[in-house]
C-alpha cells in the first residue's frame, strides 16, 4: 500500500499511531496541521477554525455561505487526493477514508475504544478533569459524525468502510503499529479494475504546493 488512511474517535491514540506507523515506513504524516497550512495558502484558512467551533456548524449555512462550505469540503478533498497521489502517506482523519475509498493502494485503518476509556486517556494527557474530558470528547465526537455524514453520506460508525478496525482499550499501541504495518505491506487489494492512487486527477499546481509543504519532490511509486 502506498497510503494508509486513518480514522479514529477522539482519544483513542490515533495522533500516536500515525508518528510511530510513520516512522516505522518512512512515510509523511498528513494531519489537520498540514492540511490547514495548504488550505490556508489558498485563502481559505477559516476551515479548520469553524470545523472545530460546534457540531452544528456545518449545517448553518444558506446562500453564499453554503457556496464557501462547498469551496472549503472540495478544496479539502483535493488536498486528501493529492496527498494520496504523491504516495507514502499516513492520512490523519480529514475523511481520508471517505474521499479515497475504493482505491486498490490504500489502506483504511479505524481506531475506536469505549468512551470511559476516551475519556480518562484524554483526561490524563490534557490534564483535565474527567468531567472537562467527558464534555470535550463528547462534542468532538458529535463534529466529527456531523461532518462526515452530512458531506460524504457514510455513516460515522461504517464498519465496512475500514479495512481493519481496532478497538485501542484492549490492544496495546505496540501491536496496533505492528498490525498496520504488515497490512501495509500486503500485496493490492483484489477487485476487477480497481483505480490507484496514480490514477487520480490532480491539479499541477497544487501537487506541486504538497510537495513543497511535504519537502519531498518524489513522486513515490
Amino acid at each position: 500500500m502506498t497510503v494508509i488512511t486513518i480514522s479514529r474517535e477522539f482519544g483513542s491514540g490515533g495522533d500516536a499511531l500515525a508518528e510511530q506507523v510513520s516512522r516505522s515506513l518512512g512515510y509523511h504524516v498528513v494531519d489537520k496541521a498540514f492540511v490547514s497550512t495548504v488550505l490556508c495558502q489558498y485563502g481559505l484558512s477559516e476551515f479548520d477554525i469553524e470545523y472545530e467551533k460546534q457540531p452544528g456548524f456545518w449545517a448553518g449555512f444558506d446562500g453564499d455561505k453554503a457556496d464557501r462550505r462547498d469551496i472549503m469540503v472540495r478544496m479539502l478533498n483535493k488536498v486528501i487526493r493529492t496527498a494520496a497521489y504523491h504516495g507514502n502517506t499516513v492520512i490523519l482523519g480529514r475523511s481520508g477514508y471517505a474521499v479515497l475509498s475504493g482505491l486498490a493502494d490504500v489502506l483504511h485503518v479505524r481506531l475506536h475504544a469505549p468512551l470511559a476509556d476516551r475519556i480518562e486517556r484524554v483526561s490524563e494527557e490534557q490534564k483535565i478533569s474527567f468531567a472537562e474530558a467527558s464534555a470535550l470528547v463528547k462534542e468532538k465526537d458529535a463534529i466529527r459524525t456531523a461532518f462526515i455524514e452530512s458531506f460524504y453520506h457514510v455513516p460515522w460508525e461504517a464498519s465496512h468502510a475500514f479495512d481493519i478496525a481496532i478497538n485501542t482499550a484492549h490492544v496495546p499501541l505496540e501491536l496496533a503499529v505492528r498490525w498496520v504495518i504488515e497490512a501495509a505491506k500486503l500485496p493490492l487489494k483484489s477487485g476487477a479494475n480497481k483505480p490507484t492512487t496514480k490514477q487520480l486527477e490532480v491539479d499541477e499546481v497544487l501537487r506541486q504546493t504538497v510537495e513543497d509543504k511535504l519537502g519531498c519532490t518524489a513522486i513515490h511509486p
